[in-house]
């Protein structure tokens, strides 16, 4: 078995050149890393990477700790993440939290103990086990897709994730390019086509004395679903129903601040009624959904906040014999690979989901380059994908 000594003397370097190229250590020539690879690919080289991580501290290794892996949006995320790991030679170890924080917080503290050199992490609604844990052991970690509200001085604020929608955003949430209710100043550190990068409202940090920060990687949710509704009403309708996510994650509560943003825009009222929450899970949605069809005065649309939710939802319609859309109008919040193939056709938002996930590797990478820069959180642009669920022609 070829050595790296073997391929130094084949490509005319030093050992300590050979190491420098394969793990990235010190900036080498061009020629001469080429050279190394050369040597590398000639020999069949293969890095021993066991000894490596216990002369560098460092794995290669990237832990992965998300929930409903089966679900459609995520398997994306988990491909693009995936791809990026692999695209910087990483590798990936995943664990499913259940969305449960006691089983959270014991997935992420496995795969720490596997020595990961960093983690993404979707959170659950109660992430103050997994901050504090995070934190406490300084594990360089990217919250995906679910952002955390006021992560600062050791608590969670709330309790849960991004909790406190009053109406016009999200209470401490950092919002960016196209998203309603801002107002902060946005700061592009490195401008990438549909993609806004956010200084945090101050240190976004770990418990007391532990100078870790959380950076933070997701998709706008406030301004896509505002235009949902706004198209909806837009074609008329007035009382707009929303099946909204599980209570205390900060995507079901930028969804509903964007219902609530679309209605006034459209000098709709708001009422409560006609918000139910389907848990981000098909059977909750079917639930809540027949819950909202047994109102006085139903909807006569209808906004689900997830893929999962749309399913239950269409289920709970079939169930008692409505028909989208001429029953009731349908658009839903996630885009799904057979979403075009529904009859009707399903007026969805698309989040860009291998993105997010391929973005969240790049972050956390940049963290362990560089541990001591100021947090910061990335939103990346959704796309309305016009179809036929909410009423209008097929336009093809």
């Amino acid at each position: 078995m070829p050595t790296m000594a073997d391929v130094a003397r084949s490509a005319g370097v030093s050992v300590a050149t050979v190491s420098h190229v394969l793990n990235g250590t010190r900036p080498v020539l061009p020629h001469t890393r080429q050279a190394v690879l050369d040597a590398v690919d000639e020999l069949g080289y293969t890095p021993n990477t066991l000894a490596r991580s216990l002369v560098t501290s460092r794995t290669r290794s990237i832990g992965l700790a998300v929930s409903a892996i089966s679900n459609p949006y995520f398997t994306e995320i988990l491909q693009g993440v995936e791809a990026g790991a692999l695209e910087h030679g990483y590798s990936l170890l995943i664990a499913d939290p259940h969305d449960d924080p006691e089983h959270e917080r014991k997935v992420v503290q496995l795969l720490h103990e596997r020595r990961v050199d960093g983690m993404i992490v979707a959170p659950s609604a109660d992430p103050r086990e997994l901050v504090s844990y995070l934190g406490r052991h300084q594990v360089p970690t990217v919250f995906l897709d679910r952002v955390i509200d006021g992560v600062s001085g050791g608590a969670v604020g709330g309790g849960a994730v991004g909790s406190g929608v009053d109406g016009s955003g999200v209470n401490g949430e950092v919002t960016g390019g196209g998203a309603v209710g801002g107002g902060a100043d946005v700061h592009v550190d490195a401008p990438v086509d549909g993609l806004v990068e956010e200084p945090a409202e101050g240190p976004v940090e770990g418990p007391v004395g532990s100078p870790q920060p959380f950076d933070q990687v997701c998709a706008e949710n406030t301004q896509p679903m505002a235009g949902l509704v706004t198209h909806l009403a837009g074609l008329g309708h007035r009382r707009i129903g929303l099946v909204a996510g599980l209570p205390g994650l900060s995507t079901t509560a930028e969804r509903i601040a964007g219902y609530r943003q679309g209605l006034t825009a459209a000098r709709l009222p708001y009422d409560d009624h006609l918000v139910v929450h389907g848990d981000s899970e098909s059977a909750g949605a079917e639930r809540a959904t027949a819950a909202l069809l047994t109102l006085a005065a139903p909807p006569t649309a209808l906004v689900t906040a997830n893929n999962a939710m749309t399913i239950g939802a269409l289920r709970a319609l079939r169930e008692r014999g409505l028909s989208v859309p001429d029953d009731l109008a349908l658009c839903c919040f996630d885009d799904f690979a057979w979403a075009d193939l529904f009859s009707p056709r399903l007026t969805a938002i698309a989040q860009p989901s291998r993105e997010i996930g391929a973005q969240a590797v790049r972050v956390l990478l940049e963290r362990l380059a560089r541990p001591d820069r100021p947090a910061r959180t990335v939103r990346l642009d959704c796309t309305f994908m016009h179809r036929t669920s909410c009423g209008c022609p097929d336009s093809g």
